[in-house]
C-alpha cells in the first residue's frame, strides 16, 4: 500500500518555456525548484505520478549528521539549516524538529565504531555524545533494558515524510514556478550538443537545463543518451503503528529495530538496511560495481522476486519520445511489502519497546532506494550532454540531505558560490571505477 502522503494541487498549465525544467518531484526535485525559485529564475517541475509519492514518502524521516559518510557531512550540516529555514521562510510545515536522535547498542564493535565516528565529527564542530551504560539505560528507559551504551545526536532531528515535499512544492508555486503532477518527462531534445527542451507527455517546454531528480528512474533516463549512471535499487519495507506509549523517544535506532515518531503520534518502524534484490536487467548490468556492496550487507539483504521487471525502472530499453514510455505505465512505484518483514520488525519493536504491546499496525508498505556502488549520490552536469544536471543516487539518505542538495543544485545551475564543495558528489568518479569491469548492453 502507498505510504501516507498529503496532496498538492497542480498547476494549471504547462509552460512552454522555462529557465529550468526538474524531472522528478521527489524531495530533493522540490527543493532543487525551490532554491531556484526564489533566486528568480522562471522553473518548471513536472512529475509522473505525485509530488513527493515514491521514497520520498517512503523514509524514516530522520535529517541526520550522526555516521555520515565524510564526503555527506558538510551537505547535512547545512541541511538541517535549511530545514528550520524553509519553514521561518514560507511559513510552509515539514514537520521538521530538532528531536535529536538516540542510539543504543550492547555490541562492543558497534560502540567502538560510533566512538571513532565522534571523534572525526567533533573536529569539525559537529554535536554527537557517547552515552556511558547508566546514560544509556536512562534515554532509553521505555525499553526497560539494560544497555552497554550508546550515541545521543542532540541536533539531528526528523520531518515528516508525509508532508514534506507537498510543502515544498506549494512553496515553489508561491515564489511563481510550476508544478505539473501525472506529467511524464519522456526525454530530452539537443541542439549542438546540448540540451534545448524536455518533452513530456502533456507537451514539450523549451529550456537550456534540465535537472535529473528522477530517483530509482534515474540511470534508465539516462541510458536514452549514452550516459552511464550505475545505479540499483533495494526494496526496503517500513510500516506504522499506534501507541499510546510517552516515554519512548522520538527516534531510536538499535541494530534490531528503529522507530521514529509520527505528527498523529503513532510510529514508523523499520529494520535498518535489511532489503530485497529484485533481479532486473539493470542490476545485472551494473552488478560488478556492486559487488563488494552487496558482500558487505549481504547478512541484511535476500534475493527478490519480479517486483522490479514489472516496475520497469530498471530496464535497459530504449524508448521513443513520441509513444508511451516506463514512466507512463508505472506512475508511482508501490512495491509490495515484505509480509515476513513486516512481522519481524513489529515482533522487535514489541520486544524493545514492551509499551507497543497494545499497538495496532495502521500501515505498512515498500518503497525502492536508489543507490550507487558508493553510497553517494551523483550531483552534478553531465560533460557527455551539457544543460544535463543529474541530482540522483542518494542511497537512503535523501531526504534528510534535501535541502541541501537542492541548494547545491540551484547554486551549480547559477553558476553561484556552492554551499559545498561539489567535487566529491560528480557522477563522473564512477567512469574509472567501471572501466574494464563490465561490458555495456
Amino acid at each position: 500500500m502507498p505510504a501516507p502522503l498529503s496532496a498538492v494541487e497542480s498547476s494549471p498549465e504547462l509552460p512552454t518555456h522555462a529557465d529550468v525544467v526538474v524531472i522528478g518531484g521527489g524531495i530533493v526535485g522540490v527543493f532543487a525548484a525551490y532554491y531556484m525559485a526564489r533566486r528568480g529564475m522562471k522553473v518548471a517541475l513536472v512529475e509522473k505520478g505525485r509530488v513527493g509519492a515514491e521514497q520520498s514518502s517512503r523514509n524514516w524521516g530522520w535529517c541526520r549528521q550522526q555516521n555520515r559518510d565524510a564526503r555527506e557531512l558538510p551537505m547535512a550540516t547545512k541541511s538541517l539549516d535549511l530545514w528550520e529555514r524553509f519553514t521561518e521562510d514560507t511559513g510552509e510545515v515539514t514537520g521538521f524538529s530538532r528531536c535529536g536522535l538516540l542510539y543504543l547498542s550492547n555490541s562492543e564493535k558497534e560502540l567502538d565504531g560510533w566512538a571513532r565516528w565522534g571523534e572525526f565529527a567533533r573536529s569539525v564542530n559537529v554535536q554527537t555524545r557517547m552515552l556511558t551504560a547508566g546514560e544509556a539505560a536512562e534515554r532509553g528507559r521505555a525499553t526497560g533494558k539494560p544497555w552497554k551504551g550508546g550515541v545521543f545526536a542532540p541536533t539531528d532531528g526528523t520531518a515528516d515524510p508525509s508532508r514534506a515535499a507537498p510543502a515544498v512544492a506549494r512553496a515553489i508555486m508561491k515564489l511563481g514556478g510550476t508544478v505539473h503532477q501525472g506529467c511524464a518527462a519522456r526525454g530530452l531534445e539537443t541542439e549542438g550538443g546540448q540540451v534545448c527542451a524536455v518533452v513530456t507527455e502533456s507537451g514539450t517546454i523549451r529550456t537550456r537545463v534540465a535537472v535529473l531528480a528522477g530517483g530509482a528512474w534515474a540511470s534508465s533516463f539516462c541510458r536514452q543518451y549514452g550516459i552511464r549512471f550505475p545505479q540499483a535499487a533495494i526494496r526496503q519495507t517500513a510500516l506504522s503503528v499506534t501507541t499510546a506509549g510517552k516515554d519512548i523517544p522520538a527516534a531510536l535506532h538499535t541494530t534490531g529495530v528503529s522507530m521514529t515518531r509520527r505528527a498523529d503520534g503513532g510510529y514508523t518502524l523499520a529494520i535498518s538496511g535489511r532489503g530485497r534484490v529484485d533481479p532486473t536487467p539493470q542490476l545485472l548490468r551494473f552488478a560488478p560495481q556492486f559487488l563488494p556492496m552487496f558482500q558487505r550487507r549481504w547478512r541484511n539483504l535476500a534475493p527478490g522476486g519480479l517486483e522490479g521487471i514489472r516496475s520497469g525502472h530498471e530496464g535497459c530499453a530504449r524508448w521513443r519520445l513520441d509513444e508511451i514510455t516506463p514512466m507512463e505505465r508505472m506512475r508511482i512505484l508501490d512495491p509490495k511489502a515484505d509480509a515476513p518483514v513486516v512481522d519481524l520488525t513489529y515482533r522487535r519493536a514489541v520486544e524493545l519497546v514492551p509499551a507497543l504491546a497494545g499497538s495496532s499496525v495502521t500501515a505498512a508498505w515498500a518503497g525502492y532506494v536508489d543507490s550507487t556502488p558508493d553510497g553517494v549520490p551523483g550531483i552534478g552536469e553531465m560533460p557527455g550532454l551539457p544543460g544535463l544536471v543529474l541530482a540522483a543516487g542518494f542511497s537512503g539518505h535523501g531526504f534528510g540531505i534535501g535541502p541541501g542538495a537542492g541548494h547545491l543544485i540551484a547554486d551549480i545551475v547559477g553558476g553561484t558560490s556552492p554551499l559545498v564543495d561539489p567535487r566529491p558528489y560528480h557522477p563522473d568518479r564512477f567512469l574509472a571505477s567501471a572501466r574494464g569491469k563490465v561490458a555495456d548492453f
